[in-house]
């Protein structure tokens, strides 16, 4: 019995340390780089600011649990789709219906400075960054009237090649050749006119060629903004670490990315053979017009168990960044989730609520709460605030 106030003590000080740790997250700003909500929730016909729990990684009522302060949506549709500008477009309509129908609870932000009102009213920053540059289908006029839109990023490549750059995943089998990997006389220009813009130019899902020959065009920081670290994972769309190195030379951030495959070497070989396992779901729903990412998704979210059984802790996800941290220093590392475009994150990380746990994480690894603040939003909004144009 006299072991029975010792227990209620250290119950006492776990949940003493749970306010704290919960606390901390919802002061500080965080910022999430990536959330492919828009092209999610027209494949399955939802809409954000419904109750989607179970059905999605996020919501807007999620977000405000979660402790999203500025989200960048990801404008997205693969290259199978006819018109992607007009597909982008129609992308954007839906954000802005978002906002329009909630304008207590979401924000445009399109500069630090309009992310502080937003801040200062407790409403949800919404942002885009458009995933793909065969999206502007090689016109600099459709660069600027995305700008004009409110697009905040560009993703030089998806995982297809443009005219104009070559994608890491062509790059990695040889699809484009090596003498015509990277960026070519367009491309180039096509980083100045985002530098002018005051764009952000996204590295993610480039090939190295690509990669470098931005670092050479840029006159401004870029980002990652949904890649984590080859290093611990050898996988094409994971930045090495020169990469990294030179990203934090250019005074740029990695926003590491949730998605499973891109964590742990060995779920996307686990995944491959579930995927086979229910191959007949996924290609009816292709048939159906879906997009192929997004029917895998659903047929991995009807099957969730077996899944779940396959996915890493969310303790590798701390080892991405502790890597990125042990290599440049804590100034060049953000968070880029990649919900609503993964099948799967690592256990714990179920949707945008659970944003709470990797600063509990932070603070259990030795992180300072000045460290915190960084990377939980800091570091991108220094970056946003030097892209802005002088």
């Amino acid at each position: 019995m006299k072991l029975l106030p010792l227990f209620s003590l250290a119950l006492s000080a776990t949940a003493a340390m749970a306010q704290t740790d919960s606390r901390l997250h919802h002061r500080t700003v965080l910022v999430d780089t990536h959330n492919d909500f828009p092209s999610a929730g027209i494949s399955k016909n939802l809409a954000f600011d419904g109750n989607l729990k179970g059905s999605t990684h996020s919501d807007l009522a999620r977000m405000k649990a979660g402790g999203v302060d500025l989200q960048v949506f990801s404008i997205f549709c693969g290259p199978e789709q006819a018109k992607p500008y007009a597909w982008a477009n129609r992308e954007i309509d839906s954000v802005s219906a978002w906002v329009a129908r909630n304008p207590g609870a979401m924000q445009w932000v399109h500069t630090h400075r309009e992310l502080r009102r937003a801040l200062r009213s407790g409403r949800l920053g919404t942002m885009m960054g458009v995933e793909g540059g065969h999206m502007i289908e090689d016109r600099l006029e459709n660069l600027q009237a995305l700008y004009d839109r409110g697009v905040r990023y560009l993703t030089l490549t998806w995982n297809n090649s443009t005219s104009w750059a070559s994608s890491a995943a062509d790059e990695t089998t040889g699809k484009v050749p090596a003498d015509r990997a990277g960026l070519n006389a367009v491309g180039r220009e096509i980083v100045r006119k985002m530098n002018d813009l005051g764009m952000l130019v996204d590295v993610s899902h480039n090939g190295e060629r690509t990669f470098w020959d931005v670092m050479a065009t840029t006159r401004k920081p870029v980002i990652a903004s949904h890649s984590s670290v080859h290093a611990l994972c050898p996988h094409r769309r994971n930045l090495k670490d020169d990469q990294i190195r030179a990203i934090a030379r250019n005074g740029g951030v990695v926003h590491l990315n949730f998605y499973a495959g891109f964590l742990d070497s060995s779920y996307e070989r686990k995944a491959l053979r579930l995927g086979e396992r229910y191959r007949t779901e996924t290609d009816s729903l292709i048939k159906a017009g879906m997009q192929p990412d997004y029917a895998q998704m659903i047929v991995a979210e009807k099957h969730r168990g077996d899944y779940d059984a396959i996915r890493p802790p969310l303790s590798l996800l701390l080892d991405h960044l502790d890597h990125v941290v042990r290599l440049v220093g804590v100034d060049h590392v953000g968070l880029g989730s990649d919900f609503d475009g993964i099948e799967a994150g690592p256990l714990g990380l179920d949707g945008v609520e659970d944003f709470p746990k990797i600063t509990t994480a932070l603070l259990e690894r030795g992180y300072s709460t000045k460290d915190i603040r960084k990377i939980l939003g800091g570091n991108f909004i220094r970056v946003l605030r030097a892209n802005e144009r002088r």
